[in-house]
């Protein structure tokens, strides 16, 4: 694949660019409303981080350095158009916005998994950004960008997870004062072990939430395996 100098609608192209990269597989997306459907997974390696639930500990190092360009022709090789672009914490790394770029422009359908800790504005605008707001039991709720949530769009989705009714009731308190299920979709998951998914599915029926209750399909499938 030959990548030209040009920029895409909202993002810069870096052709020369290198990522570290930590794995690039093809499995089911397992979460947001794309849940189920064949999807590349690119996860970047690094993480400012340290969420107590975190289920990807392994991709806070290790990995390899490759150029953008290799990362793209990998992705399209899988001949399946939709790619996730993950983590640990995918905007951390700068080329990180060239490769979402260079993957819109390629054709792909793209998604950005990203903890919402960083500044979303530089994301190309044909990428949808799932948005990862921390809830107090993560351990980082200090660390989210509240200046992101005036960026989300209908093209945009934003997840919360959630440890305990502690969790539950701030996010019913955020969406309430931030309007939130106006400006995109909105997810609520169960952190695995740690909060019964009928439990908090009874609170969202209980309080009419206007969002989507998730479990994360892959661990349904495969539990908590790399690479799927």
């Amino acid at each position: 694949m030959k990548l030209t100098p040009a920029t895409g609608s909202g993002g810069p192209r870096s052709p020369g660019a290198t990522l570290r990269i930590n794995e690039i597989f093809l499995s089911l997306q397992g979460e947001t409303s794309r849940a189920g459907l064949l999807t590349v997974f690119v996860r970047l390696t690094g993480c400012p981080l340290r969420c107590v639930w975190c289920d990807t500990e392994y991709a806070f190092s290790g990995g390899s350095s490759r150029p953008l360009a290799e990362v793209v022709a990998a992705v399209l090789a899988f001949g399946v158009g939709r790619v996730c672009v993950t983590g640990g914490e995918p905007l951390a790394q700068a080329a990180c916005l060239p490769l979402l770029t260079a993957l819109c422009d390629a054709g792909c359908d793209v998604s950005l998994e990203t903890s919402g800790a960083l500044d979303i504005g530089g994301v190309d605008a044909r990428v949808s950004r799932i948005v990862d707001l921390k809830a107090p039991a993560s351990g980082e709720v200090a660390r989210n960008h509240w200046p992101n949530i005036e960026l989300l769009t209908a093209h945009d989705e934003l997840k919360f997870v959630l440890a305990d009714r502690a969790d539950y009731d701030w996010a019913c308190a955020q969406i309430r004062e931030h309007r939130l299920d106006q400006r995109c979709p909105l997810l609520m998951s169960p952190v695995a072990d740690r909060l019964d998914p009928p439990t908090l599915a009874g609170w969202m029926i209980a309080d009419r939430i206007p969002a989507r209750f998730q479990l994360q399909l892959h661990k349904q499938l495969w539990g908590n395996m790399r690479g799927k």
